[in-house]
C-alpha cells in the first residue's frame, strides 16, 4: 500500500511502527458553530480510509480532537450570553449527529483540550527548560521557532520566506514575528486555568502535539488534515513536538484538497457558504459523503446544486441495484448452476480493481468506478432473466456490500412499503393471475400516481422506487 507523504512530496509504501497496527491523528474541528461542507470532506475522507486500513486488516487507533476553548468560542459565548462550556458541549453534540448522518464512525478517542490542561502545561513548561520558549510579562508563553532549524520543512518553504509574511499584533510581546502562542494569558472576562506563568489557556496549535502524545506516543505512523492546515498548524506541531521529544513526530502527512462552491472558494462574503446540516435536510447526508469520496482526496472538489444532485442519482443507481439483488436472493433457490462459477470470477475481477485503487494512494475515484463496474456485471447476469441461484445471489449481494462499506456507502436501509401499498401489490397480483389486465393495469397507474414504480420478475413484484 503507497501514500502520498506531504513530507517527501512522493508517494511511499506504507511501513508502520509496530507490525499490523496504525495509529492516526486526524485534525478536528473548533466547536463554535455547525460543521460545514469544507469541514466535511477531511472527515468522511479520512474514515473512509480509516475503513480501508481495517478492511486491510490493521488494527487503527484512530484520534481526532476536539477544540473546546478557543478565541471563535469565546466570541459565540459572548454573543448567545452564554459560556465557553455551553458552546462547545452544544456543538460538539451537533457535529456528532452530522457525523452520524455522514456514516462517520466514532474516533477510538475523541479528546478535547480542556481535558488535557495539565499535560499541555507540561509539555510547554519542558519547551521553556529546553530554551525553546519563552514568557512575557503579560503570562504569554512563545515558542523560539528560529530554534528549530528544520521550521518549514512540511511546507517546504525556507524561514526567510516565512518570515517576510510574518507581523506582530497588537499587544503581542514577541522576540520575533514568526514566534507563536503556546500559552495565552487570560484577558479580563476570558476562561482561565491556572498555570507557572499565571491565569491561561492553551494556544491552538500545542493541544494537537500533546494530545497525539498522551493517545499515541511520541512517534504516530500518520498526521492528516486539510490542506489549510499544512501551514501554520502542522508546521508548528512539528516544531514544537519534536523539540520536546527529542524524535521525529509523525511518519506520514496526508493532507486532502479544498473545496470551492460554484467554482469560487467558499467564503461568508461571498455567500456561498453552507454548512452540512443546511445541505442534508434537502439532499440528505448520504449524497455529501459520496462527494466528499467521489475525487482522488488530494485534488480539489467542487460543490454546486446541479453535482449535488447528481451524486444523490448516482447512489439510486448502486441501491436499485442492491435491493434488487437483496429481492432475488430472499425468493431464489439452490446452489450454483452450470456457468455461475464463471460468474462468481467476473464479479471478483472488481474487488482486486478496487483494492489496487485503494492501495495506490488510497484512489476511492476508481475505488468508486470498480463498484459501479461491478455494479453493471450484476444487472447483466444476476437478475430476474437469467433465473440466478441463491448461492450466486447471495455471493453477489455479499460482496457488493463488501466493498460499498468499505466507502462507506449504502448504509441506508432499504424502506419497507407501506400495508396499503402491499395491498395494491397483492391486489395486482392476483388481478394478473386471473387474468384480468385492466384491473392490473389500473392498479400499476394507480402506484405510478404515488411515486411507485414496480417491475414483474419471474419471482414476483418489485418496487423499482419510491
Amino acid at each position: 500500500m503507497k501514500i502520498y507523504n506531504t513530507m517527501s512530496k512522493t508517494k511511499e509504501e506504507l511501513k508502520t511502527i509496530a507490525d499490523g497496527e496504525v495509529k492516526i491523528y486526524a485534525c478536528g474541528p473548533t466547536v463554535y458553530n455547525y460543521i460545514h461542507i469544507g469541514n466535511a470532506r477531511p472527515i468522511c475522507v479520512f474514515d473512509t480510509f480509516r475503513r480501508y486500513l481495517e478492511y486491510r486488516g490493521y488494527k487503527v487507533t484512530f484520534v481526532q480532537n476536539f477544540t473546546d476553548i478557543d478565541d471563535k468560542i469565546i466570541r459565540r459565548a459572548n454573543e448567545e450570553n452564554s459560556d465557553y462550556a455551553a458552546v462547545s458541549e452544544k456543538y460538539i453534540a451537533e457535529y456528532k449527529k452530522d457525523a452520524k448522518g455522514l456514516n462517520v464512525r466514532e474516533a477510538t478517542v475523541h479528546p478535547r483540550a480542556t481535558e488535557n490542561i495539565p499535560q499541555i502545561i507540561e509539555m510547554v513548561k519542558t519547551l521553556e527548560e529546553k530554551g525553546y520558549a519563552y514568557s512575557t510579562e503579560y503570562g504569554d508563553v512563545y515558542f523560539r521557532t528560529n530554534r528549530f532549524k528544520e521550521y518549514g520543512k512540511l511546507s517546504h518553504q525556507p524561514l526567510d520566506d516565512l518570515e517576510a509574511g510574518a507581523r506582530i499584533q497588537i499587544g503581542e510581546t514577541k522576540e520575533d514575528p514568526m514566534d507563536f502562542a503556546l500559552w495565552k494569558g487570560a484577558k479580563p472576562g476570558e476562561p482561565y486555568w491556572d498555570s507557572p506563568w499565571g491565569k491561561g489557556r492553551p494556544g491552538w496549535h500545542i493541544e494537537c502535539s500533546t494530545m497525539a502524545k498522551r493517545y499515541l506516543g511520541e512517534t504516530i505512523d500518520i498526521h492528516c488534515g486539510g490542506q489549510d492546515l499544512v501551514f501554520p498548524h502542522h508546521e508548528n506541531e512539528i516544531a514544537q513536538s519534536e523539540c520536546c521529544n527529542g524524535v521525529p513526530f509523525a511518519n506520514y502527512w496526508m493532507h486532502n484538497g479544498y473545496i470551492n462552491v460554484d467554482n469560487k472558494k467558499m467564503s461568508k462574503s461571498l455567500n456561498n457558504f453552507f454548512t452540512v446540516r443546511e445541505v442534508a435536510e434537502k439532499y440528505g447526508y448520504e449524497p455529501i459523503r459520496y462527494l466528499m469520496i467521489s475525487s482522488h482526496y488530494r485534488s480539489p472538489i467542487n460543490y454546486s446544486v446541479e453535482i449535488i444532485e447528481q451524486c444523490k442519482a448516482a447512489l439510486d443507481r448502486l441501491y436499485h441495484c442492491r435491493e434488487d439483488l437483496e429481492f432475488l436472493a430472499q425468493n431464489s433457490e439452490g446452489v450454483l448452476k452450470d456457468g455461475e462459477e464463471k460468474i462468481k470470477e467476473l464479479l471478483l475481477t472488481h474487488k482486486t480493481d478496487f483494492i489496487s485503487a485503494m492501495d495506490d494512494d488510497f484512489n476511492t475515484a476508481d475505488a468508486i468506478t470498480a463498484l459501479f463496474e461491478l455494479a453493471r456485471d450484476i444487472n447483466s447476469n444476476v437478475n430476474a432473466q437469467t433465473a440466478p441461484s441463491k448461492e450466486l445471489c447471495d455471493f453477489a449481494l455479499a460482496l457488493y456490500k463488501e466493498l460499498a462499506d468499505v466507502l462507506g456507502l449504502l448504509y441506508a436501509e432499504k424502506n419497507a412499503v407501506g400495508d396499503d401499498v402491499q395491498t395494491l401489490i397483492e391486489q395486482r397480483t392476483q388481478a394478473r393471475k386471473d387474468k384480468n389486465w385492466a384491473e392490473a393495469d389500473r392498479i400499476r397507474d394507480e402506484l405510478k400516481a404515488r411515486g411507485i414504480i414496480i417491475k414483474d420478475t419471474p419471482q414476483g413484484t418489485i418496487v423499482v422506487s419510491e
